[in-house]
């Protein structure tokens, strides 16, 4: 029988109450032996759902109506060929482990979306599934809320904008675990000219201790106001308020989003697109040690006009896919992505950063009317890199039309475990909610087999 470690033996007598049976202590002591190495973790969120069979689980040998209209080309990894519209991320696909098995029930925009962003399922599948202090938070804020942040740092940066499928989708903020743990949001535009946040700036005539001593009479008003008001909306502000003075007065903040330090030449890489200099922006938040980054591709699932909207591909005006997709979304995806593995890895940042792009779910096999795909959350594919995860690796495989996984499904539960434990937060944390009620931060388990 395996020896455990005498510091495992002691970590297992504390939970042994909470019915763990031997099997399942001996894979946690194996999951323990993998050093958690991520200190950041950029989460690139495709909204809207991009294609498994037009990106990174092409059926080439599938019957017409359900494989793609484009080719596959190889890659730098035998046997993992990416769609022909990537030629520059297939140069880098020996730094990725594909996980294409990921599944869920969720078919609408908004529950699914929740799922991706907190790695807890929705209580309903509802388009019109509403915002609620009862459901989890978003993952930035529950490492906000358990790591060690950098000080003066914002642990939890989202932007550049807030998603939404009519109503907005619930879990981008940090509901019960309060205002406190809530990203440093933005929606101004880092590809404009003279991108900056004016949160981040003072005025010209405030001086730093000018602004200490507002803060020192705000706190004395608050205190005597707190007598009043116990609202829950109130909970929290005193801590939000200290963290944004602790960024105003930081000169490592305000760099951090200064983009006019970087090269043009690494700008042009990226791309000028909002969604290109989000990414490079991304890579500048971790360096300056932020620790989870969620960078939303758009705000909306899709549109009609080339060069705005999401994943969504229903097909539209003579074909969204081949006319939109192959236009925007996919050359888009092939300026960025390999731009920020690249720039990561010369700076050597790649391997304590995590980087996880993925939508809510993945596209039907079979092709519409219209010429494209409807919605399909039994099966798709994320693309994990860095942190701690191997290179050229593929988790899981799906069966031959790409509509259900064949071997090693993966919720994502498991995929929130996964970063989790990567980030060296143990998945099993619990957080209390409103009703002071004892949660786990995930309910998965950490997916062994991506791990380095």
């Amino acid at each position: 029988m395996m020896k455990l470690p005498r510091r495992s033996v002691l970590k297992i007598g504390g939970t042994g109450l909470l019915g763990l049976t031997l099997p399942k202590l001996l894979q946690a002591s194996e999951v323990s032996h993998h050093r958690p190495r991520a200190k950041s973790v950029i989460f690139l969120f495709q909204w809207g759902g991009p294609s498994q069979l037009d990106t990174f689980d092409m059926k080439p040998d599938a019957p017409d109506g359900i494989r793609s209209p484009y080719r596959p080309i190889s890659s730098t990894v035998p046997g993992m060929p990416v769609c022909e519209l990537l030629p520059r991320m297939s140069q880098q696909m020996h730094k990725v482990t594909l996980i294409r098995t990921l599944t869920h029930k969720m078919k609408n925009h908004a529950s699914a979306g929740y799922y991706a962003i907190t790695g807890h399922e929705p209580p309903s599948d509802d388009q019109r599934l509403r915002d609620s202090l009862s459901l989890y938070p978003a993952y930035g804020s529950v490492v906000d809320r358990l790591a060690v942040s950098n000080p003066g740092v914002p642990a939890f940066v989202a932007y550049p904008h807030v998603i939404r499928d009519g109503s907005i989708v619930p879990g981008q903020h940090a509901s019960f675990l309060g205002k406190s743990h809530d990203p440093l949001f933005f929606q101004e535009d880092p590809n404009a000219t003279g991108f900056r946040l004016p949160e981040l700036s003072l005025p010209a005539d405030l001086s730093v201790d000018r602004l200490q001593r507002r803060r020192s009479l705000q706190q004395l008003i608050d205190q005597q106001t707190r007598y009043l008001d116990r609202s829950e909306k109130a909970i929290g502000f005193d801590q939000y308020y200290d963290k944004a003075l602790s960024m105003l007065t930081s000169d490592r903040v305000r760099k951090a989003f200064d983009l006019s330090h970087e090269p043009e030449v690494l700008r042009d890489a990226y791309g000028h697109t909002t969604y290109g200099q989000s990414c490079l922006l991304a890579r500048r938040l971790v360096e300056a040690g932020v620790k989870f980054v969620t960078v939303y591709f758009s705000n909306s699932i899709g549109g009609r006009k080339i060069g705005s909207g999401g994943w969504d591909t229903h097909g539209f005006d003579n074909s969204r896919m081949y006319k939109i997709v192959n236009k925007y979304q996919l050359p888009m995806t092939d300026q960025t992505l390999p731009t920020l593995l690249i720039d990561l890895e010369n700076r050597g940042l790649l391997d304590e950063t995590l980087i996880v792009w993925m939508g809510e779910f993945g596209r039907t096999p079979k092709i519409n009317k219209n010429e494209s795909r409807d919605h399909w959350p039994q099966c798709y594919t994320a693309l994990l890199a860095g942190g701690g995860v191997k290179q050229g690796h593929v988790h899981g495989s799906s069966d031959r039309y790409a509509m259900y996984p064949a071997e090693h499904p993966v919720r994502p539960d498991d995929l929130a475990a996964t970063m989790f434990h990567l980030l060296g937060i143990d998945p099993k944390t619990e957080v209390y909610d409103r009703a002071n009620r004892p949660l786990p931060i995930a309910e998965g388990e950490t997916i062994r087999d991506i791990l380095a």
